[in-house]
Parts: structure tokens; C-alpha cells; sequence
């Protein structure tokens, strides 16, 4: 009897096990290493509480017939993605943009992407913030940045992708775009790249733990470039949802430049005997060999399978051999009309009203070329007193009031071209969640090598450090990064206005100053620094009230202003030649502007061996 009460009871147990079991739905892991995505397997490893997954392939690799071609989607399920070593695009080797070597370095194919999320990661949609190097889109690499701090104390997920670049990211030439159709005739693959890249995220990143309907773009330098080109560009409509340009710019080139054809329409400084690579004349454009022979429609085939099959390093060093100094000026992105507006990026930025929703922080650095100009023996001395203990040069000023004269006014000619102006092209497009900053944090410890903070300073891409949390600039990182109670604090503000504008538009430092929006009228700014000196500004630059700074100063020679004036008038947006030319009632017209730059260089460099310090 009571046996079989008991194998009734054990059946009553049994059955509501079951019944329960088949109510409920077991629940998915919190967090899981493998995940599954359109073109692989990807295998993640965990450290320190983020998950980061390596080296996925978001395109078909660019090589062979696909040169110079817009990035193809890869559908590959089933593959099994592994960590690679050395993905990094073809570029010249530079410890500085996180690529190691001698030479040209890399491979073309490049086209890969790292994910890292917080752990916990699954059955959730966290904002996604979408990385975009900077290098002058001639040098950088994905795997240089490392986000783990801002992703753990912020719980973000971090996209970092490669692309191609200098001359296989940007490239014109008539055995090019003239035999090819459709999206392939563009001249600019980079940026189709970083577009490709952001297709995969959409499709992708919620297998992840991401959210697809909220993506962030945020670039440095080049990246921040990239950021205002995707802006600007009607194929970067839908892509993503907020956008963050730090000390962006935007440079662009006609065909005709791209080419190297001048005013006249002829094709300036042939190369002669190799018609697939390309040189700079004295105005700094690139040129090109007559390569069709008067027969394009005979030869064009031809030139077009010689083009890609040269060797890309070769390709690339045979580029740095013929454009020596000018190599980081490469004409780049190109004004196509297909995916850069005909007349240039900020006309893009101006007509881009279908993404006129989308909140942008756009910034510079109150010391933006302190980077380059403080190592440039014009300016300063450099001795080495301790080489076989440390090798560390001690720098001292030569004419610290025109080093001071040339970083100001660098500097606020990149915040009004790579900051203001931007953001007045996108409020004429009825965007009305702008926000401008200044990074001015310079709280460095001056030491017996160099008095840092002037010397260095909020230089550019300074900022990044206090984003990512990973504070690093080879032998001098501990004395511009010094540890402390500053430091921190700096920290604390980036990366909570990052991670908060990334999460609700609206960028929150956490402290009690408020971040009011940029307008035209009044264009306030947010000045980005330790908390005693965290404070909202405005400034109302405009290009003549910086030259005419310049041409009132008592510090330089006339022949120093003009090459200041020039290099304000032609950087960090299209050049405006016309302007230099009448700068001061055309007083630098006396000067071979690139004669005289140049000579300033040969002297240096024999005289000391080398033009910088380093």
C-alpha cells in the first residue's frame, strides 16, 4: 500500500516537473563567447570583465580584381573566425599610429572589425559606439585603441574597424573610374569601407548584445574627418544615430586635383616610364602620366589589370619615394558626386537635411599642433644629456613667442574650419541638437626634459586617452598623463559626456555645469578640463580676426606670418587660395612660398641632421 502511495506520489512529481518545465522557457545565458554572425563564428575571450571578439571579416578582402572597387558583402556563416596577427592597411610603419615595422607594413586584406562588450552582454541592447581611427587616412589601425575602461564603467559596447587607405583607400585615375559602372566609379573606397562596416554592425551587433537602432560614430583627426565625410554623404543616411567629430576637418579635392591636371588643364610632372604611380608637383597636387597614349578606348584595359597587379607595397613605396615630404598629403577624398557631394563636404554638411535628427558633438584642442611644432627644431633645442641612461631629449624653446603665435593661431583656425563652420553648414540643414567643445586640459608636470605644459599642452588627440582610459605616449606618456586627482577628474568628465550622449543625445559631464547646445548666434562651447576649470564659453572666430591677429602681432618676420597665414588659409578645410593671395594687400606674394618652406627644411636638416627631434 504505502509502496504504492509512494510511486504515485513519485508520478505527481514527475508530471508537474514536466508541466512546469514546459510553461517555462529556460532562460538564455547572461553573457556567452561564441557568437554567431553573417560572416563567421567569431570565438571571444574574457578579461577583466569585457568580452572582446578579434579580427572579424566584415567584407570580402579588396584584393587582386577588387582593387579599387567598392567593398563587397561576405556571407560565410559557417566559417570559424581567428585571431590574426598584422591586419593592419597598407600604411608606412610608425610607432606613433600603432603599427610597428620598417617600410610599408600590412596587407590589403585589412577589412576587419573588433567588438568588445561588457560581460552580461546577451539579452540586452546596449548603445553601440562605432570607432573610426584617425592617421591622416594614410596611417592607423584598429587594434591600437583599447576602450575596456569606458566599456566596464559605462557599460557600452565598442566597435574598432580598419579601412583602407592612402592610395588604396582614395584613388583617381582614368583606367579606374573610366571603365567601371555604378557605385565603382567613386574614387573613395575608405569611406566605403567605414559604410560597409556599419552595414555588418546593423545587421550583427544585437547577436552581440548591442542595439541597432542606437549607433554612435566618434573618429580623432582623420576619424573625425570621416565622421563630418558620412555626415556629409547620402549613402551614410540611416547608418547610425548620433555622431561625435573630435578635432575633424574637411578637406577635399576635385577630380582634376585628384589627378593633378592645374588651372590650364594640363597634366603637370609626368613620371615617364612607370604609369601606375603618382607624384606630387610644387603645389602639392598629385599627377599623373599620360597613360592612355591619345587611345583610351584601345589602351584603358590594359592599364586597368597593370594598375592591380602591382605588388601594394611596392606600389606604396615607390609613392613615399617620389612624394617624399608631401606623402600625408595625398589628395584623398575626392569629390565625386557619388559618395561625396560634388562641391565638397560642407556643401554635403549643408544639404543633409534627411539626417538633420541626429545629435552631433563636433571639438578641437586648444593646442593642436603643439604635437608637430614642438618638435620642430625651427622652434626648439634639443640636447640629449642622459642618452645611455634615458633616451629622452631635452627641449627647450629657441622663440617660445612665435612657437606660442603659431599654435594659437593653428589652433583656432582648426576650431573655426573643423569645428564652427561644420556646425553652421549642418544648422542650415535644420539640425538642432548641436554641440561644440574645446579640450583644454594641460595639467602636466613640467620636468627637467621640457616644460610640458607649454610646450605640449590639450595637443592634438590628447583627449583620446581620457576616452578610452588608456593613457599612453610612448617615453613622455607619464609626463603629459601624470597621475592624480586631475587626471581623474578628466576622466571622469570625457568619458561620461561620451557615454551619456552615446545613451540620450544629450552629452552630461556629471558635474554641475550644463552643456548648452551650439547656434550660430552665439556658438557656446563646452570647455573640456579639470573640474575647477570646467566651463561653458564662446567664441566668435571668424578667418579674418585670426589673420589679422597675426598681421598686428609684434613677434615674426613677415615672411613667418605669411607662411602661418598659409598654412591657416589651407588647412583643415579646402584651400582658400584666393584669400592668402590678398591677405595683407598681397604682401606675401613677394615669397616662393614653397621655396621658402623648403629652404627652411634643407637648412635644418644641415644643420642638425634632421628637420625634427625625433
Amino acid at each position: 500500500m504505502n509502496q504504492r502511495l509512494n510511486s504515485k506520489n513519485l508520478l505527481i512529481t514527475i508530471f508537474s516537473i514536466f508541466a512546469l518545465g514546459s510553461c517555462v522557457s529556460p532562460s538564455k545565458p547572461e553573457n556567452s563567447l561564441t557568437i554567431s554572425t553573417s560572416s563567421g563564428v567569431s570565438q571571444g575571450t574574457l578579461s577583466k570583465n569585457v568580452i572582446t571578439w578579434e579580427d572579424i571579416p566584415y567584407a570580402i578582402p579588396p584584393v587582386g580584381n577588387l582593387r579599387w572597387k567598392a567593398p563587397r558583402s561576405l556571407k560565410s556563416p559557417e566559417q570559424v573566425i581567428k585571431p590574426q596577427q598584422g591586419n593592419g592597411c597598407l600604411q608606412e610603419a610608425s610607432i606613433y599610429a600603432g603599427i610597428q615595422g620598417e617600410g610599408i607594413v600590412g596587407q590589403e586584406d585589412c577589412l576587419y572589425l573588433d567588438i568588445k562588450a561588457p560581460v552580461n552582454n546577451l539579452n540586452r541592447r546596449l548603445p553601440v559606439m562605432f570607432w573610426i581611427h584617425g592617421g591622416g587616412n594614410t596611417s592607423g589601425v584598429k587594434d591600437y585603441y583599447d576602450f575596456s575602461e569606458l566599456i566596464r564603467e559605462h557599460q557600452v559596447l565598442v566597435v574598432t574597424i580598419n579601412y583602407r587607405l592612402g592610395p588604396m583607400g582614395w584613388f583617381t585615375h582614368p583606367a579606374i573610374q573610366g571603365l567601371q559602372n555604378g557605385i565603382d566609379k567613386t574614387s573613395n573606397f575608405g569611406t566605403l569601407d567605414i559604410i560597409e562596416a556599419l552595414k555588418w554592425v546593423q545587421s550583427n551587433i544585437q547577436n552581440f548584445g548591442g542595439d541597432p537602432d542606437n549607433i554612435t560614430i566618434f573618429g580623432e583627426s582623420a576619424g573625425g574627418h570621416n565622421v563630418l565625410s558620412l555626415l556629409a554623404s547620402p549613402m551614410g543616411n540611416g547608418l547610425f544615430h548620433k555622431a561625435i567629430s573630435q578635432s575633424g576637418y574637411t578637406t577635399s579635392f576635385t577630380r582634376e586635383e585628384a589627378l593633378g591636371i592645374n588651372q590650364k588643364g594640363i597634366v603637370v610632372n609626368q613620371l615617364g616610364s612607370d604609369p601606375a604611380l603618382s607624384r606630387y608637383d610644387s603645389s602639392g597636387y598629385a599627377s599623373i602620366k599620360n597613360l592612355f597614349n591619345k587611345d583610351p578606348k584601345k589602351y584603358g584595359e590594359e592599364y586597368q589589370r597593370y594598375l592591380r597587379s602591382i605588388d601594394g607595397k611596392v606600389l606604396l613605396e615607390t609613392y613615399k619615394k617620389l612624394s617624399k615630404d608631401t606623402y600625408d598629403r595625398l589628395p584623398l577624398l575626392t569629390r565625386d558626386g557619388i559618395v561625396t557631394h560634388i562641391d565638397g563636404v560642407s556643401a554635403g554638411l549643408s544639404s543633409s537635411g534627411e539626417k538633420n535628427n541626429i545629435p552631433i558633438i563636433a571639438g578641437s584642442n586648444k593646442d593642436e599642433l603643439s604635437l608637430w611644432l614642438g618638435s620642430n627644431r625651427y622652434f626648439v633645442n634639443a640636447s640629449y644629456p642622459f642618452t645611455k641612461l634615458v633616451p629622452i631629449p631635452k627641449i627647450e624653446f629657441k622663440r617660445e613667442d612665435l612657437y606660442k603665435l603659431w599654435v594659437k593661431t593653428r589652433s583656432q583656425g582648426w576650431k573655426l574650419r573643423g569645428v564652427d563652420e561644420p556646425l553652421m553648414e549642418l544648422e542650415k540643414a535644420g539640425y538642432d541638437s548641436l554641440y561644440a567643445y574645446r579640450f583644454d586640459w594641460d595639467d602636466q608636470s613640467s620636468s627637467y626634459f621640457a616644460d610640458f605644459p607649454n610646450l605640449i599642452g590639450a595637443a592634438h588627440g590628447f583627449e583620446i586617452s581620457f576616452i578610452t582610459g588608456d593613457f599612453k605616449f610612448g617615453p613622455i606618456g607619464r609626463f603629459v598623463y601624470p597621475k592624480g586627482e586631475l587626471r581623474d577628474q578628466m576622466q571622469e568628465t570625457m568619458m561620461q559626456a561620451w557615454t551619456s550622449f552615446a545613451k540620450t543625445g544629450i552629452p552630461n559631464t556629471g558635474k554641475s555645469q550644463e552643456w548648452k547646445k551650439f547656434h550660430s548666434k552665439d556658438r557656446n562651447f563646452m570647455k573640456l578640463d579639470s573640474d575647477k576649470n570646467l566651463s561653458l564659453d564662446r567664441e566668435m572666430l571668424s578667418m579674418e580676426f585670426i589673420t589679422e591677429n597675426v598681421r598686428l602681432s609684434s613677434v615674426g618676420t613677415l615672411l613667418e606670418k605669411c607662411l602661418l597665414v598659409q598654412e591657416t588659409f589651407f588647412n583643415i578645410g579646402d584651400y582658400l587660395e584666393d584669400e592668402f593671395v590678398k591677405w595683407n594687400q598681397g604682401a606675401c606674394k613677394q615669397f616662393n612660398m614653397n621655396f621658402e618652406r623648403k629652404k627652411i627644411e634643407t637648412d635644418l636638416i644641415e644643420e642638425f641632421g634632421s628637420a625634427t627631434v625625433y
